[in-house]
């Protein structure tokens, strides 16, 4: 399908001449003025708009204007037979794409200009296309979280996008984290710009300080050409650094200078240069027991956890188990054109009663297993996986010596693991509830329940 060009032109000759010469390639429409152009851009949507400057009543930049203003507007192209400078600041004042004097306009030079203005009109349209999608992938109300944790932890994240302080999410492996330092960025004014993740625990020591500030052609074996860091390719965004926890000491302090100075020099260089990044990190470890063991600079740590964000591990907030299953569901079964529509009472009972040591990450993981293995428009406990369907299977099986040669029921099951980690930690909660992967209140919740307080 061609696209749709409007020529306006007072001249009769030159809008002939200028149809005749594009019609090949465009679905031309004609204009003698700017009332009637204003007419067929009512009721046409059109590309591309070449307009006179001189016309009478209404000149082509007040045309424009009005063109610019629309839902669609077309790519504008503005010709003049008085060509000066101060009219082509004018016309991109007023929203023109392009500029071309008549006297030296050719044809093969005008169809060049149209085609790149309208490939830059495109690029524009997928990039806020790209953003919107993002938007509505990462953005705040579609981070699913019903328990008062959750509630609190969005309202904290909702108040503190727009700034640019630096934040430190905690919380256990498969919790969400990155999601929040995503949702921050997209909600803060640096969202059109890039947000640069680095997952600091998948890099070497030795490449991490690189990685991050860059370096130039031979400042090290293998550096075969400059190479720029994240810090620069976040230039006006985000920087996120996963697992800071991972960090070697030489980029500690480097990337200490950083926050406090916004300066750094490639690895090579001694050449100072700035950055304006905002850093989110994230951990799953207890940062300040590293500073106590000397393995994390105490000023680096107050200097990142300006705002600390607490991500609660899912066995810890069951109220958002359902509605992220919810979540999950529909994702999946629309990934897989599946007409899989909920769960089960018995399926979803499954799913709270899970103490889930992987969280949201897990869930999803077993969401997207159910609905592999469904086969109606529900989610039953057979389409779950395995140490979701029968937690005992994948824990413990008949003929363990705890156990006997029975099938155990869930009950009996977590009852015997809570003394089975017990004894394995001589009686230390602290290190039993973390063999459980649960926390020390749910361990002595726990205990109470089954009656083993005095174990």
């Amino acid at each position: 399908m061609k696209p749709t060009l409007l020529i306006v032109d007072d001249e009769k000759a030159q809008r002939e001449g200028l149809r005749a010469a594009l019609e090949d390639r465009f679905d031309v429409y004609l204009a003698e003025d700017a009332k009637s152009a204003t007419d067929l851009l009512e009721r046409e949507s059109f590309d591309v708009m070449l307009t006179d400057f001189r016309m009478p009543n209404e000149d082509g930049l007040a045309l424009i204007k009005r063109a610019k203003s629309l839902a669609k507007p077309p790519v504008c192209i503005l010709m003049t037979a008085y060509g000066s400078e101060e009219v082509a600041v004018q016309a991109m004042k007023q929203g023109a794409d392009d500029y071309i004097p008549k006297g030296r306009m050719q044809i093969d030079e005008l169809e060049m200009r149209i085609a790149k203005s309208l490939k830059s009109q495109k690029l524009e349209v997928e990039n806020q296309t790209l953003h919107e999608r993002l938007d509505k992938k990462f953005g705040f109300e579609n981070i699913v979280g019903e328990s008062p944790q959750m509630k609190e932890l969005l309202e904290t994240v909702r108040q503190i996008a727009p700034t640019r302080t630096t934040v430190l999410v905690t919380g256990e492996s498969g919790t969400g984290k990155e999601v929040i330092a995503k949702a921050i960025h997209q909600l803060s004014p640096r969202a059109r710009a890039a947000m640069v993740t680095v997952h600091v625990g998948g890099l070497p020591a030795t490449l991490v300080e690189a990685e991050l500030f860059g370096h130039e052609k031979g400042a090290f074996t293998g550096a075969h050409e400059r190479r720029i860091g994240r810090i620069e390719q976040a230039q006006g965004g985000t920087l996120f650094l996963d697992e800071i926890g991972e960090i070697d000491a030489t980029t500690q302090i480097k990337l200490l200078r950083f926050l406090g100075e916004r300066t750094f020099e490639r690895i090579g260089s001694n050449k100072t240069l700035t950055a304006d990044v905002r850093v989110i990190t994230a951990t799953n470890k207890d940062l300040l027991q590293l500073v106590r063991a000397g393995k994390f600079r105490e000023d680096l740590y107050f200097r990142l956890r300006v705002v600390e964000l607490h991500l609660p591990p899912l066995r810890e907030r069951k109220n958002d188990i359902a509605p992220l299953a919810q979540t999950f569901l529909k994702e999946f079964a629309a990934e897989n054109k599946k007409d899989v529509r909920d769960f089960t009472v018995e399926a979803m009972e499954r799913l709270i009663k899970h103490p889930w040591p992987g969280n949201v990450r897990e869930l999803r993981s077993a969401i997207e297993h159910a609905v592999a293995f469904c086969r109606g428009d529900r989610v039953t406990p057979k389409d779950l996986p395995a140490d979701v369907r029968e937690p005992s299977a994948a824990l413990l099986t008949p003929g363990d010596p705890i156990l006997g040669a029975t099938t155990p029921t869930v009950k009996e099951a977590e009852k015997h693991l809570v003394i089975r980690a017990l004894k394995e930690a001589n009686g230390n909660r602290t290190l039993a509830a973390k063999k459980l992967g649960v926390s020390r209140r749910t361990l002595h919740r726990k205990l109470h329940e089954y009656h083993l307080d005095g174990f």
